[in-house]
């Protein structure tokens, strides 16, 4: 039942970096499902990529990436797929040529810092 409402798309996250690259003056699509792994933000032409990952659900080293204490092996093997998805959505993206930014959850909490890391990613 919570889990049910965890949104997928148009999260926290991905406004603020959609906010942010309308702020720097670039063009994007949203989760393009033509490429692999649905990337949330995509220039085709100018050949860029940025992933938005949750720390709780990608696993991120940072406080927010903590493991559920109840039902561990259900999460963590949860958690392997999600990880194993994401390494693969990569490759395959870098194999059409595109670069590929991660952007981790906790790194919009600081929008100067995230707007110079875009900026170099995609300009």
């Amino acid at each position: 039942m919570a889990m049910a409402r965890v949104r997928q798309k148009r999260t926290t996250p991905e406004e603020c970096v959609a906010s942010l690259l309308r702020e720097i003056g670039v063009a994007y699509r949203r989760n393009v499902r033509s490429l692999p792994g649905s990337p949330d933000f995509a220039n085709r032409r100018r050949k860029w990529v940025v992933q938005v990952h949750g720390c709780f659900w990608h696993q991120h080293t940072c406080a927010r990436g903590s493991m559920p204490s109840h039902n561990g092996e259900l999460w963590r093997a949860k958690f392997e797929r999600n990880k194993e998805r994401d390494v693969q959505a990569e490759s395959a993206l870098s194999g059409l040529g595109l670069r590929v930014l991660t952007v981790w959850e906790c790194e919009t909490k600081d929008r100067g810092r995230l707007a110079e890391k875009l900026t170099a990613h995609v300009l």
